[in-house]
């Protein structure tokens, strides 16, 4: 499998998402497919300390306490990053978002704290602000954050799902106080491009936008690197399965998309590789350097994800498929 960097730490270029881990996806299968990721070469997997509370029965901590559970079971330690998510867990059972905990200085604690305990860990190895909270001053979510790292309990720090102008503030806060910057970043992005003058209908989502990768590439002309990891990249099945494509968010109902899935329907010819592979492909090839979150139920979905770390696109495919549309 193919390997990145997330700071100085080499993972696999493919991260597994744990989301329905422990809860929609039952105990054992949970544990085949992240056993297989293993074996495979797969070393990154991501969750979040609120996966799935949405879904009827379930409370929210699911996914880490799972992962836990499998970590202790497998003797896994520090040869799979986990990384893991707050800010967005309801603090009262059964509501949503208007109670989230937040990024407050305490709750930063508290909820990396209980995540470092479902997981099994001293260290977080991965710790994203999941949301923004814009309750709460930069400074303050940023030098919680920044306590962390100096005491250990975490090793890198990631934004998810931030505008790009409060990346460039969090630059600037981070520099000015000599705390860590955040050098991962999470956001939805795929091959089918949105329109941008309409809200993505999925609540929380924010998309990769043209001026973000204009940031994270000059960002690193400068040396400063990030990691951008891709999540619904493959947009929920929709490359492969007609009900999906019908049910697909109305922002990709514009004449860019037949023409970018045409192009990717003779990438997958020449190259002889599914849609869902070419874009996981594509999306691992491009710069700047992109991790796909790929989420799957089955043996069958993840040994498909797996293969295409071995597809290497040709710089002309490449461009070809960035450029339709």
């Amino acid at each position: 499998m193919r390997h990145t960097t997330i700071g100085d730490r080499s993972v696999s270029a493919l991260c597994l998402g744990a989301m329905k881990f422990g809860s929609q996806t039952d105990d054992a299968t949970s544990a085949a497919l992240l056993d297989r990721f293993v074996e495979a070469g797969g070393t990154f997997v991501d969750t979040a300390d609120c996966y799935q509370f949405w879904v009827e029965g379930f409370e929210g901590h699911e996914s880490e306490t799972f992962l836990g559970r499998w970590r202790r079971e497998r003797g896994i330690t520090d040869e799979v990053v986990i990384a893991t998510k707050l800010g967005s867990q309801p603090t009262v059972p059964g509501t949503g978002a208007e109670t989230k905990e937040g990024l407050s200085a305490a709750a930063v604690a508290t909820a990396a704290e209980r995540s470092r305990e479902r997981l099994g860990v001293d260290r977080l190895d991965v710790l994203y602000a999941h949301h923004e909270d814009r309750s709460v001053p930069m400074e303050e979510t940023l030098g919680a954050f920044a306590k962390l790292v100096a005491e250990d309990e975490v090793a890198e720090l990631g934004l998810s799902n931030h505008r790009t102008w409060r990346l460039e503030r969090a630059r600037a806060v981070t520099e000015a106080n000599g705390w860590p910057r955040p050098r991962v970043l999470q956001y939805r992005y795929s091959y089918l491009q949105p329109r941008f003058d309409r809200p993505l209908a999925s609540t929380g989502h924010t998309h990769v936008t043209p001026e973000l990768l204009d940031f994270v590439r000059e960002e690193a002309a400068e040396g400063r690197e990030h990691t951008l990891v891709a999540y619904t990249s493959l947009l929920w099945g929709a490359y492969t399965r007609p009900e999906k494509a019908a049910g697909l968010d109305p922002v990709y109902d514009h004449p860019g998309t037949p023409a970018r899935l045409a192009v990717l329907d003779e990438v997958a010819r020449e190259t002889g590789a599914t849609r869902n592979q070419v874009v996981l492909a594509w999306l691992m090839d491009s710069d700047p350097r992109v991790v796909p979150l790929v989420g799957v139920s089955s043996l069958d979905q993840l040994n498909e994800a797996i293969e295409a770390t071995d597809l290497t696109l040709s710089a002309e495919q490449w461009g070809r498929l960035a450029d339709a549309g």
